[in-house]
């Protein structure tokens, strides 16, 4: 008994800390390529060619730390979905799994948009480069989809087994809509209505303090209570719904 109640906090603890290192790298990368001269979602094609045939733009480099990236991800999304399985019986389990699919999509999004980035990084035709430019605008503003329901699938599973407090399930549920608008306005932004990208990008910082948020959360899951040291036969006072 003993056993799985160690192996169960571990996992938790894992996945925590897989949010927090997976909301560390993305932000990482975003420092080195915004600065590079990245183009922003909407920017023209002429700037995007611009970029990508510049010798030193760092896209190569980056590409290298995104695997590890996608793996935390997906070990925070399975922690996250087995913590609250874990929690309680009447656990919200459709919108966990609803979330998880979420993580799995982006992730499986985002490698084809790093796909489209390296191809880029590898032409110096325009009329080529300009063509995978309009594929990964596309794709980047549609991601926003998955993100939406990964905030809104794991937050109200994670508040309805009382592992996430309320603010930060709010701060979930602001994200997920900033993120689906941006994502429902892809056609505009790609088409040069760029100033309708800010509502993704407010949407994509909330998803880094959101995920940074959870992974605290489930790292004090994994801790047992101040002063409680259970008896193998004595099972543990259930937590209560909704903490502060």
């Amino acid at each position: 008994m003993l056993a799985k109640v160690a192996d169960a906090a571990a996992s938790t603890r894992t996945a925590g800390v897989a949010a927090i290192g997976f909301a560390l790298l993305i932000v990482a990368a975003n420092l080195v390529v915004v600065p590079a001269g990245m183009p922003s979602p909407g920017a023209p094609a002429s700037e995007a060619i611009e970029f990508f045939t510049t010798a030193d733009q760092p896209t190569g480099t980056i590409a290298v730390f995104l695997p590890a990236a996608w793996i935390l991800a997906s070990v925070f999304a399975g922690g996250a979905v087995a913590a609250v399985l874990r929690a309680s019986t009447r656990a919200p389990a459709g919108a966990a799994y609803a979330g998880f699919a979420g993580v799995l999509l982006q992730n499986a999004v985002f490698t084809v948009v790093v796909a489209l980035r390296l191809a880029m990084s590898a032409l110096d035709d325009p009329d080529q480069l300009r063509t995978l430019w309009a594929v990964h605008e596309a794709l980047f503003g549609f991601n926003g989809t998955f993100l939406a329901l990964a905030m809104l699938g794991l937050g109200t599973a994670g508040y309805g087994a009382g592992i996430l407090g309320r603010w930060r399930f709010l701060l979930g549920i602001l994200g997920a809509a900033l993120q689906f608008a941006s994502a429902s306005l892809t056609s505009l932004i790609a088409t040069g209505h760029d100033r309708l990208s800010v509502l993704g990008l407010l949407g994509w910082l909330l998803w880094v303090v959101w995920l940074i948020g959870y992974g605290v959360a489930l790292i004090r899951r994994s801790e047992p209570a101040r002063g409680d040291a259970p008896d193998p036969g004595t099972p543990r006072k259930r937590e209560s719904a909704h903490p502060a």
